[in-house]
């Protein structure tokens, strides 16, 4: 994807990218920022250098990674040990430094508007037991956590109970505080998000949510038919396709997006809220242990398994998806979810004819 196009795309998305107190802040001033600071990483990007270079490792062998084994101790859970992994976080480290350092980005909720804190502080999940803040996202293994925080509090006697999750009951959200208690558990406890690729996690919420649910097919699914089909007939809202999806979310403001497609750093705020640990949902049962070891979990208490039933997007699906969607719409609708690419290090989507014609 050459300069130009991002750019463009940049300057056709401006009136939907404001910043924290109204301001203006277009995808290219946040670039200059972490260009100049954080050793050219979203030139890279700009210039799609990143776009061709295969992503490090992100699975390192099992046998080097035990933080809740016996004997792992404190010094194991100072940090997972491989050398990707450092480098990963040391780039996303910098990268959210730089960012989250220009002069109209928020310091803390408290410089968010009113309806960026309420969506933030919606999303941050408490465990006062075990002094710990986690920012879940949608389609980033959250029901999962959500299981966890639920045995953490005896309400579930292990993660494996075969039940139907409610996302809400029995979870204490820092919404239900009051600004005193907020402000102290910001301050002392252990905060910690897990992010994945932008794109992919809008297809996994695609095929999810219109392939699966009901309730989105007819509240989405209908109204993206009629606004965007030439024939829309009596559609039900199961059939939409993947680009009728894209050209929807370009249309939607960010801040009143469903959660499940909003941009992590409008659903999580990493510059208001210093997280601790950000996980990655490409090494999830890594960063995961390390969490539940970080928090002082109890030894019984493990990450879920993967379902039997579960079917992963894919990079060839990603791709698959994205060669077949027109190439314009994916550029344009790139700088919405800028922020996630760059200050989580992940490469914009190849959709160049040459590597789609593979």
């Amino acid at each position: 994807m050459g300069s130009s196009s991002v750019r463009r795309a940049a300057v056709s998305a401006k009136t939907r990218s404001r910043g924290a107190h109204g301001t203006m802040i277009l995808p290219s001033m946040l670039m200059f920022g972490v260009i100049v600071a954080s050793s050219g990483l979203l030139l890279m990007i700009e210039k799609g250098i990143l776009a061709e270079v295969k992503a490090p490792p992100l699975h390192p062998s099992r046998g080097g990674l035990s933080w809740r084994g016996p004997g792992s101790g404190k010094a194991a859970a100072s940090a997972p040990e491989d050398t990707d992994h450092q480098v990963l976080q040391d780039i996303r480290n910098r990268t959210i430094h730089a960012v989250c350092g220009q002069k109209n980005m928020p310091r803390s909720i408290w410089d968010l508007s009113a309806g960026q804190r309420r969506t933030v502080l919606k999303h941050i999940l408490v465990s006062d037991k075990h002094r710990f803040l986690y920012c879940y996202v949608p389609k980033v293994a959250c029901s999962n956590w959500k299981r966890i925080l639920k045995v953490l509090d005896g309400v579930l006697e292990n993660v494996n109970v075969k039940l139907k999750m409610d996302h809400k009951r029995d979870l204490v959200f820092l919404s239900d505080m009051k600004p005193e208690e907020i402000r102290y558990r910001l301050n002392h406890y252990f905060k910690f998000i897990f992010v994945r690729d932008p794109m992919e996690r809008l297809l996994s919420a695609y095929r999810n949510k219109f392939g699966e649910i009901k309730e989105y097919q007819l509240k989405y699914g209908v109204e993206i038919v009629k606004r965007y089909r030439k024939n829309p007939g009596k559609s039900s809202g199961d059939d939409i396709t993947f680009s009728e999806f894209l050209r929807y979310l370009l249309d939607e403001d960010v801040e009143r997006m469903n959660e499940h497609w909003m941009p992590i750093y409008n659903l999580c705020q990493p510059c208001a809220v210093r997280y601790d640990f950000i996980g990655s949902y490409e090494r999830l049962n890594e960063d995961a242990n390390y969490v539940l070891e970080r928090v002082q979990a109890p030894s019984f208490v493990r990450f879920p398994e993967r379902q039997s039933w579960y079917n992963p997007v894919t990079r060839e699906t990603l791709h698959y998806y994205l060669c077949n969607s027109p190439k314009g719409l994916t550029k344009e609708l790139l700088p919405k979810y800028i922020l996630d690419f760059s200050l989580f290090a992940y490469p914009l989507p190849n959709i160049s004819s040459e590597f789609c014609r593979q």
